[in-house]
């Protein structure tokens, strides 16, 4: 994924606001918006944002991953049957008020 970056200050954002959209979705831009006292904000596509937002979600993911990884190889682990998981499970179940 190429990035492609604008950068507008909030005057030009609001007189050409359609144009700016058109190149988020159209053309894949990221546009930094500046604006006084350094609170700027960024305009892009929903597909670009769901891209990122996919990306952290994976990498979160993995990160899980790598610890589950390390818990096995410092023996962290527990190893149960499915016997003794479903025995697990009835005496739970059995100690709840329906």
């Amino acid at each position: 994924m190429d990035i492609n970056l604008l950068a507008a200050n909030d005057s030009t954002i609001r007189s050409k606001f359609k144009e700016y959209c058109d190149q988020a979705t159209d053309h894949y831009e990221t546009i930094i918006v500046t604006r006084k006292e350094e609170k700027n904000v960024v305009i892009l596509s929903l597909e670009k944002y769901n891209d990122i937002m996919k990306a952290v979600r994976n990498a979160e993911f993995l990160n899980k991953i790598d610890k589950s990884i390390k818990q096995k190889e410092d023996g962290k682990v527990v190893i149960k049957t499915m016997q003794e998981l479903e025995a697990m499970e009835n005496q739970v179940l059995s100690g709840l008020d329906f």
